[in-house]
Order: C-alpha cells, then structure tokens, then sequence
C-alpha cells in the first residue's frame, strides 16, 4: 500500500513505498521488551498500552535517528527515567511530538514514522481501560478475590507507562 500524500523530491516520490522503520523497529524493541517480561498475554488491552507507551518513548528519545542493536542496551538507562513515576511523561511527549512536527515541515513532508507515532499517542490518550483504583481508601471494604476490589477507568498511558517501565527493569 502506497503512503498518501508523501511527495519527496529526494527518492521518496513517484508512488514508490515509504516505510515507516523508525517507528517499526521502537514498536519491535517495545514488544521484545514486554514479550521478555512476561506481564501481560500479548493479546490484551493492557499490553498494547504498555508497547505503545513504550514504542513512543523508544521513537521520541532516538533523537540521532539511529537506534541501532547495539545501543538498545546503551539506552536502557534513558528510558527507565523517562518512565519514571515522576515524570513528566506526557507532557515529554507533547513537546517531541511538536519539535518532530517542525522537523518535518522543513525537510518538506510528513513522516509515515511520526504519523505512527502520533496514531499510537491518540489511542493512548483517548482509550480508557478499567483497571484497579490505586487511589481507593485502603479498608474501605471486604475484597474477597485481586478482581473484586474497586476500578476505575483509566487512560490508557497511564496503565502502559508502568509496565513498560517494570519490562525495562526485568529486561
């Protein structure tokens, strides 16, 4: 399938396929990262928030454009920080989101890889999942099984950035 409006003079035009490897390959180190962990079946909601969180901060923080294997390992440290519980995560994505933008307005096109990035960054925002309140009151009723305690629901960034976070640590 042909990327849409992507016209470049460099190579990149004449309907020949632009394929997004910045973004695939994050998106591939994110799910090798949770797959190794073994936190979550694959196949949940909560996995794919974990991948996608992680496949941002992957994506955002290659600033060089040139994550190789080799620096995957090199890299682990920056992303353990950037997920970190205090962290400004969210608004760290905001400004690379914007600053990758600006990039691509002056090399003169979109980017089939921020275009990913940007799809991910939507779902994360916009879905919400049910998921433990870990702000209820501790007592504050019987909880017979770990299923039966209070939930409430939660964007999904806000559940994929600590388990990305714990695959990175199991890593």
């Amino acid at each position: 399938m042909l990327h849409r409006g992507h016209e470049s003079t460099d190579g990149a035009g004449g309907g020949e396929l632009t394929v997004p490897m910045a973004w695939l390959y994050a998106e591939y180190i994110a799910d090798e990262l949770l797959r190794s962990g073994d936190l979550m079946p694959p196949t949940s909601f909560e996995f794919r928030a974990g991948r996608d969180a992680l496949a941002l901060t992957i994506f955002l923080s290659d600033t060089d454009g040139e994550l190789s294997g080799i620096q995957v390992v090199s890299q682990l440290e920056n992303w353990l920080s950037l997920t970190a519980y205090d962290q400004p995560w969210q608004d760290w994505v905001d400004e690379r989101m914007t600053a990758l933008a600006a990039d691509c307005v002056d090399d003169g096109g979109p980017s089939p890889d921020l275009d990913l990035a940007r799809a991910a960054w939507r779902w994360l925002e916009e879905t919400e999942l049910l998921a433990p309140d870990l702000n209820a009151v501790p007592g504050g009723g019987p909880v017979v099984g770990e299923d039966d305690g209070p939930k409430v629901w939660t964007p999904a960034w806000q559940l994929g950035l600590p388990l990305g976070h714990l695959a990175i640590h199991l890593f």
